[in-house]
């Protein structure tokens, strides 16, 4: 199997970097650290200039077209999430109603938006408002579906009001979208489902400049209410990933990658290594945040995936844990459920299925998918055994087990064609139903397994993965019973039945288990991680003077 590798000698690579310094023209932004000379260095040493595979694109928090990482700067949530749990952010305190239908916040007081807007409970207010006149298209996440009212008790004290007990509301309200607020003078006639005139959050950044598919400025919010951030300036540079991004950090035009909200990283772990050892950067590795999976269409007319024995010969063909040491040399763990078993209710039995292409073909036997003498794709009643799978163009581990997977299946008797496409294109075509599998990773650590699972029922989401099983409605109603359930064992036991479900349907294949990985400056200290793998705390970071 191929595997993508940077191998340069020393001397090619002293060439190629000198050859591309002489090549620059020095225009700031565009061009990052201007040829990485001694004084743009030290211009440059309270910036961060991030390689990212896409644009920022629309910045509208209450949509979702726009980049999360870049949205987690410039606007804040109510409450925020946390390895201990949910702790106050714009919200110092809150009240829950003894039924669990009534949540009162009592917000901070010193609080601007970035156009100096105040920060109070009619602008927590118009904000909800904005986003619950948009519901459908939120309907992933259940809090629009609850939501009733939200009222103005005083200047600095908010009620929502809900419809029933909703027990993720917390979870949900911390989000990096799209309970989040903007300033009420960005809204147009009160609403954002159109699109805004601005982008004035709260947090600890502004959107400072925007050139599309270039790149984005972000400066230091000095008057933030959290204190003024130490890292003065950040810039998002669009790059392609790979080799492109590995000759702009040795060459200092950026100096910051992580992985992306997409789940994808710019580098490969040689790549990084290569940087590492350098001794000009430092790697960091989250916990593992997520799960990298293959997402079977189980409603799409006419598709094998259709075939749950089809399903399951896809799971028992691939090997994972060849893909974990040699895509991505032993830095994801396989994967075996569609969460890990630490996360909140997912450690429960289910049934094994390793890596077993005998197992595989039996089960293609068995569905009545046969292979003819002097064939290599099995058919049924005329039909070949014959998919498409669709990754993230811009995501080279994406690509290379995408082909891996393609030569696995082929071993059995199937025929995959993989197709590369921009993330947004998958998006849609996970919300439309046209696919017959795609990759994809579950919302990860913080949000789950609540957030994956309300995504099964929504139309946007994983309505098409899971609406062609024969358990879907007992699947869907399972789903709204646990996201009220106040009692933690009947929540716990309806958990079980729904990873249960799935399982057995093996409408969601796992891969591997996915962490956020950074590759900074080596000076560059309290690099760390939000309990999400979409946003970093920027505003912690800073440089190391004495270096």
């Amino acid at each position: 199997m191929k595997r993508m590798r940077f191998k340069f000698s020393l001397a090619i690579m002293l060439g190629l970097t000198l050859l591309l310094a002489g090549c620059g023209d020095g225009n700031g932004a565009e061009n990052g650290a201007e040829n990485g000379t001694e004084s743009s260095r030290a211009e440059a040493s309270e910036e961060l200039v991030y390689a990212s595979t896409k644009d920022i694109l629309d910045m509208n928090p209450h949509l979702y077209a726009g980049s999360m990482p870049a949205q987690g700067m410039v606007y804040e949530s109510l409450v925020e999430n946390t390895k201990d749990g949910i702790k106050p952010l714009l919200a110092e305190s809150w009240e829950i109603s003894e039924d669990g239908k009534v949540y009162t916040f009592h917000l901070r007081q010193d609080v601007k938006f970035h156009d100096g807007e105040p920060f109070n409970a009619e602008a927590v207010k118009q904000n909800i408002e904005a986003v619950q006149h948009n519901a459908a298209k939120h309907s992933w996440i259940k809090l629009s579906t609850k939501i009733v009212s939200s009222n103005v008790i005083d200047e600095y004290t908010v009620q929502f009001v809900l419809s029933e007990a909703y027990y993720p509301a917390l979870t949900e309200l911390s989000m990096t979208r799209p309970y989040v607020f903007i300033s009420p003078n960005d809204l147009i006639n009160g609403d954002s489902k159109d699109g805004v005139s601005g982008y004035n959050g709260t947090g600890p950044y502004k959107l400072k400049e925007h050139k599309v598919e270039q790149y984005a400025v972000f400066e230091a919010n000095e008057q933030y209410w959290g204190g003024a951030p130490k890292v003065k300036r950040i810039t998002a540079k669009v790059l392609p990933e790979g080799e492109t991004t590995f000759l702009a950090l040795q060459k200092g035009e950026v100096n910051f990658v992580f992985t992306d909200d997409r789940g994808t990283d710019s580098l490969d772990v040689e790549a990084m290594n290569q940087l590492v050892d350098s001794g000009d950067y430092q790697l960091v590795r989250s916990e593992p945040m997520n799960t990298k999976m293959i997402v079977a269409n189980s409603s799409k007319q006419g598709s094998p995936a259709q075939d749950t024995k089809v399903r399951e010969a896809i799971w028992h063909a691939i090997d994972r844990e060849t893909i974990s040491k040699q895509i991505f040399a032993g830095t994801e763990a396989p994967a075996n459920t569609l969460f890990s078993s630490n996360v909140n209710y997912a450690n429960v039995p289910m049934k094994e299925r390793a890596y077993d292409p005998e197992a595989a073909k039996r089960l293609l036997d068995e569905a009545g998918w046969i292979l003819a003498e002097g064939e290599a794709v099995r058919a049924k009643d005329g039909q070949k055994l014959a998919m498409k799978l669709y990754y993230d163009v811009n995501s080279g581990s994406q690509k290379t087990e995408a082909e891996f997977i393609q030569h696995a299946v082929g071993q059995i008797g199937m025929q995959l064609e993989v197709i590369g496409e921009e993330s947004t294109s998958i998006a849609n075509r996970r919300s439309t139903g046209d696919y017959d599998l795609l990759m994809n990773q579950t919302w990860g650590l913080a949000y789950d397994p609540q957030s994956t699972i309300a995504a099964f029922t929504s139309e946007t989401s994983y309505r098409h993965t899971t609406s062609g099983i024969a358990r879907a409605e007992e699947l869907y109603g399972k789903i709204d019973e646990v996201m009220v359930a106040s009692d933690e064992t009947q929540r716990a036991a309806l958990y079980k039945d729904i990873l249960t479900i799935v399982h057995d349907e093996a409408v969601f294949i796992p891969l591997t288990n996915g962490s956020v990985t950074v590759i900074a400056p080596a000076n560059l200290q309290d690099v760390s991680f939000k309990q999400t793998q979409f946003e970093l705390p920027f505003e912690q970071m800073h440089f190391d003077a004495s270096e």
